[in-house]
């Protein structure tokens, strides 16, 4: 028998998901150290194209059940001195770090994770 008979195709058992414009401009204003950033304090485990050994902040993890709420996990990235006062993290939205559009980009592609 020859390699060609030895040959097995197995189909994946799912298919990962086309992923939308919005989630990948949200990554490439996440992952920008010009903008969000984040990858300098956050890890993103569930993100292969972030590469990071950061631990400043909480990993980019579970934020569904973190933020069941998504204007909580807004606000968050638009002030997190509101929750914290003493939060290292940069008040993106109130010091217009981030636009209202980017900010809304950066939400949706975290809270996939």
């Amino acid at each position: 028998m020859g390699l060609a008979g030895l040959l097995v195709l197995v189909a994946p058992a799912a298919l990962p998901a086309v992923e939308s414009s919005e989630v990948a401009a949200g990554r490439e204003i996440a992952h920008d150290v010009y903008k969000g950033n984040c990858l300098a304090c956050h890890r993103i485990p569930g993100d292969p194209k972030a590469v990071t050994l950061a631990n400043i902040g909480p990993p980019i993890v579970q934020m569904r059940e973190r933020f069941p709420d998504r204007a909580q996990l807004r606000m968050q990235i638009w002030d997190p001195t509101r929750r914290n006062p003493l939060s290292v993290m940069p008040p993106f939205g109130k010091h217009r770090v981030l636009t209202e559009p980017e900010i809304d980009l950066v939400l949706n592609y975290i809270y996939q994770y």
